[in-house]
């Protein structure tokens, strides 16, 4: 694996501008050619660590957590939707929409890495939050996720009643705060340079020339 980029990205299910920085960090890598040469690995972030079971509708919690008026949120979905259309991902934002609670699906994204799935599954939650309008704090929809990337149902399920799973992703969510993460996504190369937000394609692009030429000198 030392021959590879190492690519650590600190990001939460529900965060969209996580999904436009990893896509457009996909794009770059596909469009290089380089997808052989890169290892890809998630970490937790809770954006909400403390949203209870019921979740909270999208436009007052936006509203209570940063002030943003209504004008201001539909302009802001409008962007993402269309940032999203331009690669590939569908946002879909609707009036009944509800931040969820993400520690399970943080939890069960550390039992896809074990078994080489961690990516699929990150991306198979995100599509069903913000491309189906499923709520990714349900066993069922976290279940269906699962058996759709083709990890064993219950396997995973069993982690979420396991406290020592519950209390690493605790202890990796502290691990990168102490280490000064407190956006994200926060995207970190070779665990030695970071960029946070979702940088256009150009600048992947660039950070990882730099790396590949360092790795032929």
């Amino acid at each position: 694996m030392s021959d590879k980029i190492k690519i650590d990205i600190v990001s939460d299910v529900v965060c969209p501008w996580c999904t436009i920085g990893y896509k457009r960090l996909e794009k770059a890598i596909s469009e290089m050619g380089i997808q052989n040469k890169v290892e890809i690995e998630w970490h937790p972030f809770e954006l909400n660590p403390n949203m209870p079971v019921e979740g909270e509708n999208v436009q007052e919690h936006i509203a209570n957590k940063y002030g943003a008026s209504l004008e201001d949120q539909k302009r802001s979905q409008k962007n993402m939707t269309e940032v999203g259309a331009e690669l590939g991902f569908k946002f879909d934002y609707f009036e009944e929409m509800r931040m969820v609670n993400t520690r399970d699906a943080h939890i069960l994204l550390d039992y896809a890495k074990e078994n080489g799935k961690q990516t699929d599954l990150k991306m198979r939650l995100v599509e069903s939050f913000f491309s189906e309008r499923k709520d990714v704090s349900t066993k069922e929809i976290l279940k269906l996720a699962l058996k759709e990337v083709g990890l064993n149902v219950d396997e995973g399920m069993a982690r979420l009643e396991s406290d020592d799973a519950r209390s690493q992703v605790q202890s990796e969510e502290a691990y990168w705060k102490n280490l000064g993460v407190n956006s994200v996504p926060t995207i970190v190369f070779n665990q030695k340079s970071a960029v946070t937000g979702a940088q256009p394609v150009a600048v992947f692009k660039e950070v990882l020339t730099e790396l590949l030429q360092e790795k032929n000198v």
